[in-house]
């Protein structure tokens, strides 16, 4: 039964408005169910009444809504998945990696080095589980013409040796893992010709822009999860770089914050419907006030901080090293890494 057909069971929902819902990301039980009158009424060209009906039933058939047990949670907690940095003092840091169902933020000054983490969880989302990989593919929002597919070539071609020989037989490209020669030249480039096949990069033109790739980025996780290869991450670098450019001045800051706080739910609900990881990169702004320790504090605001389960501090160090400094999460200490920035990728120090 196809998606729109499924949801025509919902009472009020006819073909018309069942193809409406799915064309804007609604094309289950679930992303009904967790959306609010006015986002429904205003998508599918119905009353709020009629809207808030549908997702009364639709919260009904998807069984949410309610409480339920600690033990419950527990258990849906162990269907999250951890993505390695392929940095053990940085996966140690983040207990085991970037969490998926979360907002993981990066930020930090020009040149710290963000847009290498959101290539390198790019190419590491989808090595083996064995290798802290998700088995999954990426979706890579990009307003700040950062992406480079050269980069990921320089990446791939940078794992282990046996990460790229298990790698190549995940990918199909060779049926046994004695077959995966990682020197061979046409392996190897049928190897990364596979993962920028897996990674679907969007240009965000300007914040509205930028706010619809979010929504079409819900329609292909959605779209991708009976796939071989499901979407596993979401990179969005940067998220503040538009909407600090278009809202300018103490008047704007209300709509900004407004409208950020709308992206970053619809981000929210990609990692939550789909068991993908959400990572942003932000930037930072001097904070003139300091007199002890970094002048610099990041973009967004308290909307930012409090929507954001992960906040990660990059600065440089000598050469090319970066410390990396867990600043905020839920269920792990504040605590600093190092890392190494090379061409072949994030390395150990």
């Amino acid at each position: 039964m196809s998606a729109s057909e499924d949801l025509e069971e919902l009472p009020g929902v006819g073909p018309a408005t069942a193809e409406k819902l799915k064309e804007n990301g609604f094309d289950s039980y679930q992303g009904i169910a967790v959306a609010s009158p006015g986002e429904l009424s205003n998508t599918a060209d119905i009353g709020e009444s009629s809207a808030a009906d549908i997702i009364n039933a639709a919260r009904e058939a998807a069984d949410i809504g309610g409480f339920e047990t600690g033990s419950a949670v527990l258990e849906r907690r162990e269907q999250i998945g951890k993505l390695s940095w392929g940095v053990s003092e940085i996966d140690d840091l983040l207990g085991g990696g970037v969490e998926t169902q979360s907002i993981t933020e990066v930020y930090g000054e020009f040149g710290a080095g963000k847009s290498q983490v959101t290539h390198q969880l790019a190419v590491n989302v989808q090595l083996p589980a064995e290798h802290g990989g998700l088995e999954g593919s990426a979706i890579f929002v990009d307003s700040e013409d950062t992406f480079r597919p050269e980069r990921i070539e320089q990446m791939v071609e940078g794992l282990e040796d046996e990460v790229i020989a298990d790698t190549m037989v995940l990918h199909g490209i060779v049926e046994e893992e004695e077959d995966a020669d990682p020197t061979d030249e046409a392996l190897l480039a049928t190897l990364v010709e596979s993962v920028l096949e897996k990674i679907h990069v969007a240009k965000a033109f300007n914040s509205n822009h930028q706010i619809l790739l979010a929504e079409k980025a819900q329609e292909i996780a959605s779209e991708s999860q009976d796939e071989e290869f499901p979407v596993r991450l979401l990179a969005v670098d940067s998220l503040t770089a538009h909407f600090r450019a278009e809202y300018v001045g103490r008047g704007e800051l209300a709509e900004r914050q407004q409208k950020l706080n709308k992206h970053l739910h619809d981000l929210m609900r990609v990692g939550d419907l789909n068991n993908t990881a959400v990572v942003v990169t932000n930037q930072v702004a001097s904070n003139p006030d300091s007199f002890f320790g970094d002048p610099t504090q990041p973009i967004g605001g308290n909307i930012l901080g409090h929507t954001s389960t992960f906040r990660i501090y990059l600065r440089k160090s000598k050469g090319n090293k970066r410390i990396v400094k867990l600043v905020d999460a839920p269920n792990l200490p504040d605590g600093e890494g190092v890392m190494r920035v090379e061409g072949d990728g994030l390395m150990d120090e």
